[in-house]
């Protein structure tokens, strides 16, 4: 009987160990900011990712919170610009956070003119793409065709 109950006690120390492992892989609830918390200026430039702002991780709140920080400059074209990219960057899963930071930090590294010419080429070919789904036909109606019938 002595065998049973040192064996029991030997597992569940056992599955403690295993829990506080594991523990340090979980997010931190700690230090993560509740939406009310935040400033109203935090908030009107975090405001298309207010729903969601619970579920971030305390790391990305901070980031996100960073990037609110010239928001009341911006123009409202500019503040526009901001959500849409904010909207798109919370989608992002982490590894794709990732390659776009280092992405970014490889382009900082690129000459002033040569940033300018890939911006360009950028721009050029989403105006193209644009074009492209402007003209192109949804669908390819025979019956008005000008051919004649067959």
């Amino acid at each position: 009987m002595r065998i049973y109950e040192t064996f029991g006690l030997a597992i569940s120390k056992l599955t403690l160990v295993a829990f506080l492992l594991t523990f340090p892989c979980m997010p931190s609830y700690a230090g993560m900011q509740p939406w009310v918390t935040l400033s109203p200026q935090q908030q009107e430039a975090l405001t298309p990712i207010a729903q969601e702002w619970h579920t971030f991780p305390e790391k990305q709140q901070k980031r996100m919170l960073a990037t609110t920080k010239g928001f009341q400059q911006l123009t409202p074209d500019k503040k526009q610009l901001f959500h849409k990219r904010l909207v798109e960057w919370s989608k992002l899963t982490m590894g794709q956070r990732n390659r776009a930071r280092e992405k970014y930090k490889a382009f900082k590294k690129v000459s002033p003119e040569k940033r300018e010419a890939v911006k360009r080429m950028v721009i050029q070919s989403e105006a193209a793409k644009e074009q492209d789904m402007l003209y192109a036909p949804e669908y390819k109606d025979e019956t008005l065709s000008s051919d004649a019938p067959k």
